[in-house]
């Protein structure tokens, strides 16, 4: 994967702090890598036009995603029917942490009083359901 860095939004720099205090799940890379997989679960394909300003919190690749950067840019890549190489990887990842973002504070400010730990085995138990 051809990126060393990745910038949520300006609007998104705020938000991500948010989160990570309320989910108290570990650093903020932790709250953006669960943001990345919680807007591709909602299979939507977005759009490069919608990319938003690189003002906000800057990850290295190396912080955001660890040794699973190819794990990560894999999942993206099938999501768009992408080559792994391709070279717009970053920028729909950098978009899908976006809207993942958006997605996770519109739904956490409804219900404030749930904790990482809840909230995430919740989402676990209704990825099963939609397995059986």
């Amino acid at each position: 994967m051809m990126f060393t860095h990745i910038r949520t939004s300006k609007e998104n720099r705020e938000i991500v702090s948010k989160l990570t205090r309320q989910l108290n799940l570990g650093a903020e890379n932790a709250i953006a890598r669960i943001a990345l997989s919680y807007s591709l679960k909602q299979e939507r394909r977005l759009d490069l036009k919608d990319i938003q300003n690189s003002s906000g919190k800057e990850y290295s690749k190396s912080v955001l995603f660890g040794k699973n950067s190819d794990y990560y840019s894999a999942l993206v890549a099938l999501h768009y029917g992408l080559y792994i190489s391709d070279k717009d990887i970053p920028k729909y990842i950098k978009l899908h942490i976006d809207d993942g973002l958006e997605i996770l504070y519109k739904e956490l400010s409804i219900r404030r009083n749930i904790d990482g730990f809840d909230f995430l085995v919740e989402k676990m138990e209704e990825g099963v359901k939609e397995l059986v």
